[in-house]
């Protein structure tokens, strides 16, 4: 087990490379994914079968698409890359490169826990380099796209607050708060599933989506039961929206500030990571 960074203060890099291979979640299709070693800081994307040079990951790249976070670099597209995204980020590292073959990630068992283990397993050491700023908030900070609402405040270290709320009595209301570390996060956040709803896989379907879903990758409500239980945590549903945000603030960075987030979407996590991006003195 890696001895994980106490904050997300340093600058820290993998001890070794290591390549994760699976199933698409939309697409159905084999991905492979390599993370290696890096002395650059940030999270540089290359593609396994040509020899372009990495391109350094930004949250402007971001498309809206259904249902995951898909970056849009250059003629190509890769889909769901929050969920690794929220371990590299998660687990401190700040210096790494992502090699793809395929056009979206593997959504292995519906987690982050997998990436965490992989990484665990090669070990993490201090970056050459270091890492971008930490960013700041010199003031309150509030987006929202209809209900969903994230509100940012400043503050020494980078805490979280999550709620949901659903109709499905199997979930219903759910709160999370957490000052977050490498160590929280691979604890308290990273084992948390994906889930969707049992009444809307055929609906998904039809229109092209989670092709490669399954009972074994994600968990699936109906109204006040789950249909392939048991949950690793009681409140499950709202760790694995928190484990999306982090994902989706990976590009940029975890601020210093406190951040809510009510009903939130990758859309709107987004929006929020572009608003700090173009804040953020360390990127201009």
């Amino acid at each position: 087990m890696a001895n994980w960074p106490d904050n997300y203060e340093g600058a820290w890099t993998l001890a070794d490379s290591f390549s994760l291979r699976g199933v698409g979640l939309h697409s159905g299709e084999i991905n492979r994914i390599r993370l290696l070693p890096s002395e650059k800081k940030g999270i540089q994307l290359s593609w396994l079968d040509c020899n372009d040079p990495p391109i350094t990951l930004n949250p402007h790249q971001v498309r809206d698409s259904p249902l995951c976070t898909t970056l849009e670099l250059g003629s190509r597209r890769l889909a769901t890359v929050e969920h690794m995204l929220a371990a590299i980020a998660g687990c401190g590292l700040t210096h790494i490169e992502i090699q793809v073959e395929g056009t979206e990630v593997p959504l292995l068992d519906g987690s982050a826990i997998n990436w965490v283990e992989a990484i665990a397993e090669v070990g993490i050491r201090p970056a050459a380099t270091e890492a971008a700023a930490r960013l700041s908030l010199d003031a309150p900070l509030v987006l929202n796209r209809g209900k969903s609402v994230i509100a940012a405040t400043p503050a020494d270290n980078f805490g979280l607050v999550g709620l949901i709320d659903f109709p499905q009595d199997a979930i219903g209301k759910q709160f999370l708060a957490v000052d977050l570390t490498p160590e929280k996060f691979v604890n308290e956040i990273a084992p948390a599933r994906t889930f969707g709803f049992r009444d809307q896989v055929d609906q998904l379907r039809k229109a092209g989506l989670i092709k490669g879903g399954a009972l074994e990758n994600a968990l699936v409500c109906d109204g006040d039961k789950w249909i392939n239980p048991p949950l690793r945590f009681k409140d499950e549903p709202v760790r694995h929206k928190m484990l999306d945000l982090i994902g989706d603030l990976a590009l940029v960075g975890f601020p210093r500030a406190q951040v809510l987030v009510y009903k939130g979407s990758h859309g709107l996590h987004n929006d929020f990571a572009c608003a700090l991006f173009k804040a953020s003195s360390s990127y201009c």
